[in-house]
């Protein structure tokens, strides 16, 4: 298409291609509001043509928004008409509507040390880490490199015990499990340096060692009622509902993690065997698991009856237009919160009940039933029982408080 159309043509094409993707009557209601008002300010400036320009003036002007809208982050009382004027700067310039997300810039590397931890960086990827990983053990390095280039050091070969010692200091004031993690990152470093040849002495023997048991925090676990009492509270007769309904049941039932869930595409389920396929991304591992009747039912239910037409492969995806899979990092949180809170279920500060303490909730189940740890482990997808025994720390008298019976709680008149 041409880059510059009038701004009526622009509009039209635009409202076109929001038919097509499917967007729902009430987002087309608030597009073409809002575009009235723009073809009406156009006009006022005999302006032909949509800019960036025209779009922040309009937004200046009519609602008080002093931002750049194509590179700082939205206000969030101005989030919908912002995501729309940025629809037509996307289609003028590229003729397709997309989800565009402002990400927060990326940490600029001290010009010292930016050749050696791009070289650190490409090391990483090459032993196989995974980049959620290496995303959180590059961010606790760069705390550690500032403090470097603060003191004025022009290279690693100029990193001493005494600048260790000195960084060490300024940690002191983090929780115990996050001095062992930055600790952690930065003997890796160390050693990658020594190795490499970057320097001549190995530096990450003069890092102190955390001497502690491997004591992971007691997981949080479900109470019976209020698992049937938030299963019971999703509307299924919508498709939020049929969606949120089959994902709780995943991590609930099959205690799998958010990331595989999300992860989840067409092919993986094997109707004519009733298992799902699964290659889990925390562990590498190959896994089978169960179509269990409800479960079955219930993804059968939001398949073709709650999922949008898409070309996605993925299972689960955004309902609003364009429907694409879940972000990388999103942790579905909201999901489990929403049913919470329509619940009434008080969550004490203390405990943590994301989508995650499902898993927990299996998995004290099971030990409760008398299950061995390896099969749990096995079930969990751990790749070492000892991450599975931290559920032997749950006293015997909370495991009968907090005990359910998958089937019992899962199976009640829907």
């Amino acid at each position: 298409m041409e880059t510059r159309i009038p701004i009526e043509e622009l509009i039209a094409k635009v409202i076109a291609e929001l038919k097509r993707l499917k967007y729902a009557s009430q987002s087309f209601q608030n597009y073409r509001r809002l575009y009235k008002h723009v073809i009406a300010f156009a006009c006022a400036r005999n302006e032909r043509y949509f800019s960036e320009a025209l779009g922040a003036e309009f937004l200046k002007e009519k609602h008080g928004c002093r931002i750049n809208i194509y590179t700082e982050s939205m206000p969030k009382h101005l989030k919908n008409r912002i995501r729309i004027l940025r629809v037509l700067g996307d289609f003028q310039l590229h003729g397709v509507v997309f989800r565009r997300v402002v990400k927060k810039p990326k940490p600029v590397k001290p010009p010292q040390f930016e050749e050696v931890l791009s070289a650190y960086e490409a090391e990483c990827l090459r032993l196989d880490y995974s980049r959620r990983g290496l995303r959180s053990r590059i961010n606790r390095l760069f705390s550690f490199i500032y403090f470097l280039d603060s003191k004025g050091v022009q290279g690693v070969n100029e990193i001493a015990p005494a600048l260790l010692s000195d960084y060490i200091r300024t940690i002191y004031v983090h929780h115990e499990k996050s001095m062992s993690s930055i600790l952690t990152a930065i003997r890796t470093f160390l050693k990658f340096l020594y190795l490499g040849g970057y320097t001549e002495k190995d530096l990450s023997n003069e890092l102190p060692k955390m001497k502690k048991y491997y004591c992971p925090a007691i997981p949080s676990v479900w109470n019976t009622d209020d698992v049937k009492r938030m299963l019971k509270c999703i509307d299924r007769g919508n498709p939020a509902g049929k969606r949120d309904y089959a994902i709780l049941l995943l991590a609930a039932k099959l205690g799998m993690r958010v990331g595989d869930i999300k992860a989840l595409k067409l092919h993986d389920l094997n109707w004519n065997g009733k298992t799902i396929e699964v290659h889990q991304a925390k562990t590498g591992n190959h896994v089978t698991y169960p179509v269990l009747d409800d479960i079955g039912w219930a993804l059968i239910d939001y398949l073709r009856n709650g999922r949008p037409e898409t070309d996605s492969q993925f299972i689960f995806v955004r309902l609003n237009a364009p429907h694409e899979a879940f972000g990388e990092n999103a942790n579905l949180h909201n999901i489990i919160t929403k049913y919470t809170r329509l619940a009434g279920i008080k969550i004490p500060r203390e405990s943590r009940h994301g989508l995650h303490s499902l898993r927990h909730t299996l998995a004290s189940t099971l030990l409760e039933q008398g299950t061995p740890l390896p099969v749990i482990s096995s079930i969990l997808g751990h790749l070492n029982s000892k991450s599975t025994s931290i559920y032997l720390q749950v006293n015997i008298d909370g495991l009968r408080q907090c005990a359910l019976d998958p089937e019992e709680v899962f199976t009640y008149e829907g």
